[in-house]
């Protein structure tokens, strides 16, 4: 079995994508669906999908958690709810009992684009994830390098909840820096309550003329940090189209992993995502 632990689809018909702005991110302003993506999986030979969030508007969340519902492919949803909200336990909740509600699995905010570095470490914030918790979901983290420290710090402080880091915190792939991302990531990846998705690196590279080889310095470095128990497969499609097809994406991931023993890519493709998020 093969889970793509993070792809998104959205219908512009039904709402803008404020964050699809600028002339590269152009191939991004059409509607994505999940019936453009059910062919591509099942090429790519993916069985189940964990569909995460695009836009920090409530509604998604429920019309996410019903395409679920609806969907033989995707297996989880990552929705969005405002963690400094008073009441966000009371919407977890809430969120459970909708249609498809069972398939709610984690929670996400655009926190790489929050002005205050600090974000993560608020006590509203924290009050919101330690909910998230209590609700027995996850909490992904879509962050710059330099939020890393402060990801390492509020784990840290909430051993309860397990933090799964998408796109490997994205890294500058394209400049080729390693430092100071990866001690922070390991230092992230030193606490027990933390995952790395295996996700995000082909944007980050130059989409133009990225290589493999050009990733495995990141791959090898999150392999290390996190090991394969702790490292999940995942496409960003179809954001990962401005640099690459999804069978790329997919065959690339198989060639950073293919020193690794049989047990261990079953760990990156599929156990580590069906246990994380309990597909």
């Amino acid at each position: 079995m093969t889970v793509d632990a993070h792809h998104h689809v959205w219908d512009l018909s039904v709402r803008n994508q404020d964050w699809i702005t600028g002339p590269e991110l152009q191939p991004l302003r059409r509607n994505f669906t999940l019936a453009d993506l059910e062919p591509q999986a099942r090429e790519a030979g993916v069985d189940r999908t964990v569909l995460v969030q695009t836009i920090t508007v409530a509604a998604e969340t429920p019309e996410f958690l019903a395409l679920a519902e609806e969907s033989e492919l995707v297996g989880g949803v990552v929705g969005w709810t405002d963690l400094t909200a008073p009441g966000v336990a009371d919407e977890l909740a809430r969120l459970r009992e909708l249609p498809g509600g069972r398939y709610l699995k984690g929670i996400r905010h655009q926190v790489q684009g929050e002005p205050d570095p600090r974000w993560l470490s608020r006590p509203d914030v924290r009050r919101g994830l330690a909910a998230v918790a209590d609700a027995g979901l996850v909490y992904d983290l879509l962050v710059q390098p330099r939020q890393l420290p402060v990801c390492a710090e509020v784990a840290a402080a909430l051993p309860e909840l397990t933090f799964v880091l998408d796109h490997l915190g994205k890294p500058r792939i394209a400049e080729g820096d390693l430092e100071p991302w990866a001690s922070d990531v390991r230092a992230l990846a030193a606490l027990p309550n933390t995952v790395c998705k295996l996700s995000g690196m082909v944007t980050e590279a130059d989409p133009a003329k990225w290589t493999p080889q050009d990733l495995r310095p990141y791959a090898d470095t999150v392999l290390d940090a996190f090991g394969p128990r702790r490292l999940m497969f995942g496409t960003d499609w179809p954001v990962c189209t401005l640099a690459a097809t999804y069978g790329q994406v997919a065959r690339t991931a198989r060639e950073l992993t293919a020193d690794l023993s049989a047990d261990e890519r079953e760990q990156v493709f599929a156990d580590t995502a069906t246990r994380v998020y309990r597909l």
